[in-house]
């Protein structure tokens, strides 16, 4: 039924909710049946004389809410009612359930962009000659040419690099941990910022690596900071996130970049680039490895950008033989990274399809920040163009874990800072916050709202959980 056409006139919010809902009751109303097409996107967007990101948003909410369900460049349909069992205890349960575990993920896409993205190319995958060996186990590192669709990615980015210098990784905690098992030994010192991404916090107490503090400002690590600790005493690595810091989202300028990266080369530092958020920006800045390649490990990951469950990255090695005791070691702890998920992903980077999916991301993400600069008082959070979590200060005398249990129930992911402190004596109140992931945009509006009020001037520390 592609001439259907939605009666939004007599709605007063959102148009993306308006088609939702017009197309929910036509379905309840039978206008609509199990297996009847769509109108296109573009085409109802004509129709209705709205954005084309409006449709899409509206489609996207209706498939959320199981409404419809996309197939690819058919189109999308009205999706086959479940028949409910007579029997509820005999009912199947659902594959998959859609829980929030409070990590910082990527907004889900409208539309189920990734998900038609991802069918697409595994179909195309497994129906070549070769599609049965993506079901068997990988070489150690992963296959060459996987790992030159990510050598290739990281040289457009300035990187100095070539195939047997990048590993395949499930993930980029997995390259931490390689890093962590072959480069330092118990008692190593390695720098950090006040705040970091407990991953490495944890990793750090596995293998008894002690991390340093060092001074941050709105760009993140001082470099003059960085150069004291090394004269204080003996450091033999920096952690960084240079683009959009997790959690404080700060975000390092080109000259900080080279700054820190000739203080590492003054003292002979390891650096470690977890560059997970390098590719969100519409003009991602030179990473720290390209100014110093010859000492940086970078870490370029999918799960920021596109999507955790990937679970597929590239790790840049600054020399041949540590990257084969790098391979060895992550062989060691995962085996090998999903070869079906690091195969469509290397398929996407070498065309247009990557930069299309993480642009839609990056869209979603805006749209999302608008919602917070509605809701949230001005000044009251940093965020990064184009990311999807805030860092909001707390006064002293707030309760962060409450405020975090109080909106956590209403769908809003909030952490409180001190799971992110390396030393947890000196640190002040705040919250991570999320706004990605599969929260609805109806949802996430009314946990900003919340916090909003929880977090305003005149608000009432001592709050009552509910």
């Amino acid at each position: 039924m592609q001439s259907w056409t939605p009666d939004i006139d007599s709605s007063s919010g959102p148009k993306y909710l308006a088609i939702a809902d017009a197309l929910a009751r036509d379905i309840e109303a039978g206008m609509l049946g199990p297996g009847d097409r769509l109108p296109p996107q573009r085409a109802l967007a004509e129709t209705l004389g709205v954005d084309l990101t409006t449709v899409t948003r509206a489609y996207g909410e209706a498939q959320r809410l199981g409404l419809i369900e996309g197939d690819g460049r058919r189109g999308s349909f009205v999706r086959e009612q479940p028949v409910r069992s007579a029997a509820p205890d005999m009912a199947r349960p659902p594959l998959v359930e859609r829980i929030d575990p409070g990590m910082n993920a990527p907004p889900e896409l409208p539309g189920g962009e990734l998900v038609d993205a991802f069918r697409q190319t595994t179909a195309a995958l497994l129906g070549g000659p070769d599609g049965g060996a993506l079901f068997q186990y990988q070489p150690t590192g992963g296959l060459p040419s996987l790992r030159e669709a990510g050598a290739a990615l990281l040289r457009r980015r300035g990187i100095a690099t070539q195939e047997d210098m990048v590993l395949l990784a499930a993930g980029g905690q997995q390259a931490l941990h390689a890093f962590f098992g072959a480069e330092l030994a118990a008692g190593d010192r390695v720098a950090v910022a006040p705040f970091a991404y407990p991953g490495l916090l944890a990793l750090a107490r596995r293998y008894g690596v002690l991390l340093q503090p060092v001074a941050v400002d709105a760009q993140g690590m001082v470099p003059d900071a960085l150069d004291a600790a090394c004269r204080a005493g003996t450091i033999r690595a920096v952690y960084i996130v240079p683009t959009n810091d997790n959690p404080t989202t700060a975000t390092m300028g080109l000259d900080r970049r080279r700054a820190i990266a000739e203080v590492a080369e003054r003292h002979g530092l390891m650096v470690i680039e977890d560059d997970a958020y390098g590719l969100l920006p519409e003009r991602p800045l030179a990473p720290i490895a390209s100014f110093a390649p010859d000492r940086t490990w970078h870490i370029a990951s999918v799960s920021k950008i596109l999507s955790p469950g990937l679970r597929v990255a590239w790790l840049h090695v600054p020399d041949i033989a540590k990257a084969w005791r790098l391979a060895a070691d992550m062989h060691e702890t995962a085996i090998m990274a999903p070869p079906l998920n690091a195969a469509a992903v290397a398929d996407w980077a070498g065309g247009d399809t990557f930069a299309r999916l993480v642009a839609a991301v990056r869209r979603e993400a805006q749209a999302r920040q608008a919602m917070v600069r509605k809701c949230l008082p001005k000044g009251s959070y940093h965020m990064q163009d184009e990311g999807y979590h805030l860092w909001v200060p707390l006064p002293a005398d707030a309760d962060a874990g409450s405020i975090a249990q109080t909106v956590r129930p209403h769908g809003l992911s909030a952490i409180p800072g001190e799971a992110f402190a390396v030393d947890r004596s000196a640190v002040s109140s705040a919250l991570r916050v999320s706004i990605g992931g599969m929260l609805s945009h109806d949802r996430l509006e009314r946990g900003l709202r919340l916090l909003g009020a929880m977090i305003a001037p005149d608000a009432t520390r001592k709050i009552s959980l509910i």
